[in-house]
């Protein structure tokens, strides 16, 4: 028996090889369709992608409900577009990202989507999640939204530039400093991005009230449209 190196007798072995992996993930969401989506079978309507926070993840669709647009439509507010909100199913983990654009590519084959106008937000582990996304797909949405979510400061490149970026942040927020904001929104001013920076004095990490009820924001989202 060998116990240390042994000279000749030792070898090392380098295998090449290939297996094809399948990762599934259960998502439930909410779709919501706009007025004149069931008459004009024509026409094609934007979307927006709306991801949750970390109080809304678990197996009850029912608190998505409890904030950003999904709140406003049980509200009573009406929306141009389709309203894309899935659910993270773990109440302790990061949004599965590969998950969630599976979906968002389903809904977009089966449903009237303006492919030049699919939009994304989401706020605080949303926020993060849709940082996330903006840096692994690029080339698909038109404009984004972040309220309150960490950054993936060192991969800012990697994100589309001709993409507008609008972030809100509560300048008091202890969960999320808005220093992850900051650094990110600067960074990215730097490369010549187009974004927007709205802070909120005096407010914490709940700075989703303010932003989702800032109607101007809508009207900026339907202002952009990815070129062909």
């Amino acid at each position: 028996m060998c116990l240390q190196s042994c000279g000749a007798q030792s070898k090392s072995l380098l295998i090449d090889a290939e297996q094809e992996t399948v990762t599934k993930e259960k998502l439930s969401y909410y779709l919501y369709y706009p007025q004149g989506y069931e008459s004009n079978l024509e026409k094609e309507f934007p979307l927006l992608l709306f991801l949750h926070g970390g109080g809304e993840s678990g197996d009850s669709l029912q608190s998505i409900k409890r904030n950003g647009p999904p709140k406003l439509i049980v509200e009573g507010k009406q929306f141009p577009f389709l309203i894309l909100a899935p659910q993270n199913p773990y109440k302790r983990k990061w949004w599965n990202v590969r998950a969630v654009n599976q979906l968002l590519d389903s809904i977009v084959l089966n449903n009237r989507v303006d492919r030049r106008r699919i939009y994304l937000t989401g706020l605080s582990r949303g926020g993060g999640a849709a940082w996330e996304m903006a840096v692994q797909y690029p080339e698909k949405f038109a404009a984004m939204a972040v309220v309150c979510g960490m950054t993936p400061v060192p991969y800012a490149a990697w994100i589309d530039k001709k993409m507008p970026i609008w972030v809100f942040h509560g300048e008091e927020d202890k969960s999320i400093p808005i220093s992850e904001s900051e650094d990110m929104v600067n960074a990215l001013k730097k490369m010549g991005y187009d974004v927007r920076f709205t802070r909120y004095p005096g407010v914490g990490h709940n700075s989703w009230i303010q932003a989702y009820n800032t109607d101007e924001l809508y009207d900026w989202f339907m202002e952009q449209k990815r070129k062909k």
